[in-house]
């Protein structure tokens, strides 16, 4: 089996997860420099937006990076075109069904690997094109499915005769082992990267995480069926509160529009959505992209 590095032309391997409104170019391409597949996400981007981060991130780096397409996003198809005619080596999607792009994606060369949370999606991808398969269990930050990484990944192994890689719940190298020993080729990771000196989250963002424990994660949305991990706040205790009193989605959706913008860009750790995974209980201090890379594989 070829290890995700030799698939990717990178040092480690490892690719890091594409969160909204934290994936910027410039993020990307340090976490490429650091020897792992920096992602962009479009989380929070517009077409336009999303053309000057692929443009930001080749200018900081040589190295390979990608873009994460959020399928649900509304400008998904002038996403998938602008990957295309920008050349970006690698697309990760997540939300959805990227079938409708594969042609065009195939065309020009780029590696193709879905994001899934139950192994009957991933089998499907795989008949469609896929190049590899991101398995991604539910101790992750951010948008969940109920699967753990534990039962997950070799169900996703068993299914697929392409690449699987491992996220959710990776952190270090007994965890990285672990993943490799479910048959994964590689890891994504994306919560112990929050607390990174690169990282362009808020500081009080950062700390929060470092002061968290892992119980501290919990899922809103779980009811109303769009579950996200976030860390325990007064925004999420209140929509866990008003979730189970019977709220609507409009309701609701007053307490987590723009909240993950006022953590990442104001610091709100009260009202604003602090994305992350079970992981943060392990995440003890800010540290280099580099370290945290080597040390996840055992460097």
């Amino acid at each position: 089996m070829k290890m995700l590095n030799e698939i990717l032309g990178t040092k480690y391997p490892i690719i890091q997860g594409g969160m909204a409104n934290i994936a910027t170019g410039a993020f990307a391409a340090a976490c490429s420099n650091a020897g792992a597949l920096g992602i962009i996400a479009t989380g929070g981007l517009q077409p336009e937006g999303l053309r000057e981060e692929i443009r930001t991130c080749r200018s900081l780096t040589d190295k390979p990076f990608g873009v994460n397409i959020m399928l649900m996003h509304p400008a998904a198809d002038e996403f998938a075109r602008i990957v295309v005619e920008e050349k970006v080596p690698v697309v990760t999607t997540g939300a959805g069904n990227p079938g409708k792009y594969m042609e065009s994606f195939k065309a020009a060369h780029i590696i193709v690997i879905p994001v899934v949370a139950a192994p009957i999606l991933a089998k499907k991808l795989a008949g469609q094109g896929a190049d590899a398969i991101i398995a991604e269990g539910s101790e992750s930050g951010g948008h969940i499915g109920e699967m753990s990484t534990m039962t997950l990944v070799p169900q996703v192994c068993d299914t697929v005769d392409v690449p699987v890689i491992a996220a959710g719940g990776i952190a270090d190298h007994r965890q990285y082992q672990a993943a490799m020993a479910l048959g994964a080729c590689g890891v994504q990771v994306g919560t112990c990267l929050l607390a990174s000196e690169e990282c362009p989250i808020h500081e009080n963002y950062k700390n929060a995480v470092i002061k968290a424990k892992g119980t501290d994660a919990m899922v809103t949305g779980r009811i109303g069926g769009t579950p996200v991990r976030i860390l325990k706040n007064k925004m999420a205790r209140e929509y866990l509160k008003k979730e189970k009193e019977g709220a609507g989605l409009d309701e609701l959706e007053q307490y987590t529009l723009g909240s993950l913008r006022r953590a990442v860009f104001d610091g709100d750790t009260e009202m604003g959505s602090l994305m992350a995974g079970q992981t943060c209980g392990q995440v003890t201090s800010i540290r280099p992209l580099r370290e945290i890379f080597a040390d996840i594989c055992g460097a």
